[in-house]
């Protein structure tokens, strides 16, 4: 009767309400959250809004950064910075110096937060699809400085680093799986792109190939769905549209293999670009320069190239505009142009500004083709037919090379030139140029920036799950010890044979003094029972650490060939933690290896039940 009198209060059914309207308000967000799981349909239309989302990032960032850069540089409404055509004032030597200046602040509060910020690739190699958004928004603001006050950078890596962060957020609010996670950043990444270029099919690949690391039948739908939406919007908002070229002549087989040999140069020049950055970035450390204030000095770097080179500064759309419309004519002018945009490059990435090198590398890639053009026209006129074609060679070779992504640079020559024939050449030129810098150098420059400050990356494959399979994670802890100073005969009469594989042996302190295998003890002659354990004792100078990886154990268990092995603190106090055997650690491995297997071959997923089914 008490029960049913406290179920009639006042009080309780107020509370009841309460609770039941709370339910009321979640369960449209746990029902798609279900449904999300559960359905592809329902991931592809979140896929959309992801690259609605990506596109108004992308707008957002180019309108911000371009309006920087006529503001400080006084250009005109539809005037590019490096195709600018009249003289800059004195004041605008002094503008990459100032952004220079801008960022030191950013830097310096980045520095106090101890965490390094990551890009979609590396979040979905390490992080299962994890990526910050105060991170991703700390990182376009240094794009758009480093950008709007002419440093030779492009947006890309601020529009796809908004887009994945776009795409991890909503899909960390959804709950959504770790696949799917790494699916849906790679939308938004890939449909940044995707607006930025106006060519959904490039931007579709740049997420296949660069940030989910893989193509499958389940990911098309999601990420081509996100790209055209993110064309979509971004076309409408700023009125941009892909460049269509025509009249271009067909490709035979001498043209075919005279482009084959700039694919080889290309892949050349990408290395020479890739190690020109990474050796200014080194240069600033050996002069002693800190890192905060580095951006300053490359600044009034920069200052010269506003002199006497604008065409390097900022990414260099209005210069690659330029270029393909009227080439130069001089053979000395295109190398030039060449070797400073790449000066200019790297001294900006190297100095600290923020930004990436997928347009530079269209750009030199367009002026390396030019000149080996004009080069082999020299020697066999007409082997090429037109320098266009060496143009877009050029851009594919080194941009495949470079950014790591020969269907990418395919596709967006399909897109940007309108010639099938082209395409399918160019995919010669990109195939023929990624395999030399795999063979040879084995990194784009995403793969090998992560390589300069020691990971191991080396693609946006889901890595993550095998590093966090740590020791730690899989030992034992239920684990029998004895302490050292036993003879062997009281050994064998405290721990029987059969009850146990093997026995820790410890000092009074609890540290690791050796590891006593049964077998081996039982075996020994009876003349030998009265003398000290520890003579007996294996694995004494190894043992596992909780922070160690699957991989780093398996390589402990074949060098010592043993079965198990002991887990401590760490080697200098030896402090015992617990046991790992080797069969356990590769029947785990394999676990996680099966579930990134599945996640690359795309899960098929329960559709959701009616409403009416139970």
């Amino acid at each position: 009767m008490s029960i049913l009198s406290d179920l009639n209060s006042p009080v309780l059914r107020s509370t009841l309400r309460a609770t039941n309207a709370w339910m009321h308000l979640l369960s449209p967000v746990l029902r798609l959250r279900l449904l999300v799981r559960r359905s592809e349909i329902w991931l592809v239309a979140i896929a959309t809004v992801i690259g609605v989302a990506a596109g108004l990032a992308q707008a957002a960032i180019s309108t911000a950064a371009h309006g920087l850069q006529r503001l400080l540089f006084g250009l005109g409404p539809d005037e590019r910075l490096s195709a600018a055509t009249g003289t800059f004032g004195l004041w605008a030597l002094g503008v990459p110096l100032v952004g220079g200046l801008l960022l030191v602040p950013v830097a310096y509060l980045v520095k106090r937060k101890g965490r390094r910020m990551v890009d979609p690739i590396e979040a979905n190699a390490l992080h299962g699809g994890h990526l910050s958004f105060k991170d991703s928004l700390v990182i376009t603001l240094q794009t758009i400085i480093s950008n709007g006050f002419g440093a030779s950078v492009g947006l890309e890596a601020a529009y796809a680093q908004m887009g994945g962060a776009f795409g991890s957020k909503l899909s960390a609010f959804l709950h959504a799986r770790r696949s799917d996670m790494r699916l849906l950043l790679g939308c938004g990444a890939g449909a940044a792109i995707a607006a930025a270029f106006q060519a959904p099919i490039a931007g579709a690949f740049y997420a296949f190939e660069l940030v989910i690391g893989t193509y499958t039948i389940a990911a098309l739908a999601p990420v081509m769905v996100a790209c055209i939406a993110a064309t979509f919007i971004s076309g409408w908002l700023t009125d941009s549209h892909g460049s269509q070229l025509g009249g271009l002549p067909s490709i035979d087989l001498d043209m075919f293999v005279a482009l084959m040999g700039l694919a080889v140069v290309t892949a050349i020049c990408s290395v020479a670009l890739m190690l020109l950055v990474s050796q200014t970035e080194k240069l600033f450390g050996k002069l002693r320069i800190p890192s905060l204030v580095r951006p300053i000095f490359g600044g009034a770097v920069l200052a010269f190239a506003v002199a006497f080179a604008p065409f390097v500064l900022s990414s260099g759309h209005g210069a690659m505009q330029s270029l393909l419309e009227d080439p130069p004519t001089s053979l000395w002018l295109l190398l030039f142009m060449i070797v400073v945009k790449m000066l200019a490059s790297a001294v900006s990435l190297g100095s600290g500004f923020r930004g990436g090198l997928f347009f530079a590398s269209l750009f030199v890639g367009a002026l390396i083709g030019l000149a080996y053009f004009m080069v082999l026209d020299r020697i066999a006129p007409g082997m090429i037919a037109d320098n266009r074609i060496a143009a877009f060679a050029g851009m594919t070779g080194l941009a495949a090379a470079v950014v790591g992504g020969p269907l990418t640079m395919v596709f967006l020559t399909l897109e940007d030139s309108g010639s099938l024939s082209l395409a399918i050449t160019m995919l010669a030129v990109a195939a023929v140029s990624s395999v030399l810098i795999r063979q040879f150098f084995g990194y784009s420059f995403a793969t090998w920036r992560f390589h300069q400050r020691g990971e191991t990356i080396r693609s946006a494959h889901d890595i993550g799950l095998i590093r966090s399979l740590t020791v730690g994670r899989m030992m034992r802890r239920d684990i029998r010890t004895a302490r050292v100073g036993l003879t062997v005969r009281t050994f064998r009469r405290d721990f029987p044979l059969g009850s146990a594989k093997q026995v820790v042996v410890v000092d009074d302190d609890g540290a690791y003094v050796g590891m006593a295998l049964m077998p081996e003890i039982y075996a020994l002659d009876e003349e030998m029972l009265d003398q000290p354990l520890e003579d007996f004792l294996a694995l004494k100078e190894t043992a596992l650490t909780p922070e160690m990886t699957a991989r780093q154990a398996a390589q402990q268990f074949e060098d010592q060939a043993s079965d198990a092995l002991v887990v401590v603190t760490d080697r200098r106090s030896n402090h015992v933690l617990g046991i790992l055997s080797e069969s356990y650690v590769l029947r785990r491995y394999a676990e996680e290896l099966d579930k990134v297997r599945m996640d690359m071959s795309g899960v098929i997923r329960r559709p959701a039940r009616s409403a009416g089914r139970r």
